[in-house]
């Protein structure tokens, strides 16, 4: 059973191995859960997914293959013999217990008694339900529990709602838009790291080291602090379309300022032309000549540009294209002074990357920045820090 459940999660492409399935099975075999179907789930899931963003692949392949079923229990039923179990459950009575089971006449009058309960218990909820969906939902055939072609049939409850068909964790799927902490694991893949500055920081090694040569007189060392030296010019478009973006827009912003110590960031509209700004509030009177900032930012810093892309073609292609001033050199001008200098430029978009076909000037961008556009999902995003890693 577990060899075909491994075989659809690997279908499903979540990322299992060997290794974890033999830490199921050790773990199924020290009983950790036993005949629960939930507690089932959540064991398979802890042992068998190591990143929650494969969390909604894991819930689709183990709805795919236990469908159809309520619980362990059903299908052990049907593969344990009834008297393995009931040996079983005599071994872990008490002999006090066992006294009392066989002065009310023994297991089969108590099992027998349970059954009974239980089958009153079900059929009293069942009248109780049918009782209350006729109250609240009268005759109308297409209710769930109402008989007719759109109904379950008359007299049948739903059925609760699986904890995996929930899937509560779909928004973690590394396809989808992303929040603050997952841009923050996914702008790590860019990291470079060097000992630079004041030295602040205890060298353990060092001053074990120096004492030893010491003879045992103690001999602190200090170094400086392990710093991400990586160094990163940021132009976020701002403004028309990118209304839409702005949440997400902002999370990545925020956690660009955490990750990079070495960062600046810029604003344009549409597309980069002659001036960038910092404030948005004084952008028609504070600006930045684009030129000022490829004179004083070397060819080793790393440019991500981040906009939707989506404009009218000749706002790229032409002179005087811009919809807010008359810019003397079209934006494709200015990106090229950009490739030319910089060695790794990316452009993230937030629009799905699904429809970037469908937009002339997404291609005409994509083209500009030598196809190193990518969405800005958790797998984009990680695409991108790896891109201009290389």
């Amino acid at each position: 059973m577990l060899i075909n459940l491994f075989l659809t999660l690997r279908k499903y492409k979540v990322p299992v191995t060997i290794r974890e399935l033999m830490d199921l099975i050790a773990a199924l075999k020290h009983r950790i859960v036993y005949s629960n179907m939930d507690d089932f789930y959540l064991l398979t899931r802890t042992c068998l997914v190591k990143d929650e963003k494969n969390y909604d692949k894991f819930d689709r392949a183990f709805g795919a293959y236990f469908k159809g079923l309520e619980d362990l229990h059903g299908m052990l039923e049907s593969l344990i013999p009834d008297e393995w179990l009931r040996r079983e459950f005599e071994k872990s009575l008490t002999p006090e217990d066992l006294k009392k089971i066989n002065s009310l006449g023994g297991l089969e009058k108590l099992i027998e008694a349970f059954r009974e309960a239980k089958e009153e218990a079900e059929k009293a909820a069942a009248e109780e339900a049918r009782q209350g969906e006729e109250g609240e939902e009268g005759d109308d055939p297409n209710r769930p529990g109402k008989s007719g072609p759109g109904g379950l049939g008359k007299g049948k409850k739903k059925k609760a709602r699986k904890v995996w068909d929930q899937r509560q964790y779909r928004n973690l799927d590394d396809s989808v838009e992303l929040g603050t902490r997952n841009i923050k694991m996914a702008l790590r893949r860019l990291r470079k790291f060097a000992r630079a500055g004041k030295e602040e920081e205890l060298d353990m090694d060092g001053t074990i080291r120096s004492t030893a040569h010491n003879g045992g007189l103690l001999d602190i060392r200090m170094r400086p602090e392990r710093r991400n030296t990586v160094k990163v010019l940021l132009f976020l478009d701002i403004g028309g379309s990118m209304d839409a973006h702005v949440k997400v827009s902002e999370e990545l912003f925020s956690a660009t300022r955490t990750e990079f110590k070495h960062m600046e960031s810029y604003y344009f509209h549409n597309f980069i032309y002659e001036s960038v700004w910092k404030d948005n509030r004084r952008r028609m009177t504070e600006r930045i000549p684009t030129w000022e900032i490829l004179n004083k930012y070397a060819h080793d810093y790393k440019v991500v540009f981040v906009g939707d892309a989506t404009m009218a073609p000749y706002e790229i292609t032409h002179a005087g294209g811009s919809v807010e001033h008359w810019n003397e050199e079209p934006g494709a001008v200015w990106m090229n002074r950009f490739t030319g200098l910089y060695d790794r430029i990316v452009w993230i978009n937030p629009t799905p990357q699904e429809t970037w076909e469908y937009s002339s000037s997404v291609g005409l961008t994509r083209k500009l920045v030598n196809g190193y556009m990518y969405p800005l999902t958790v797998r984009g995003l990680e695409e991108g820090m790896n891109a201009l890693s290389k």
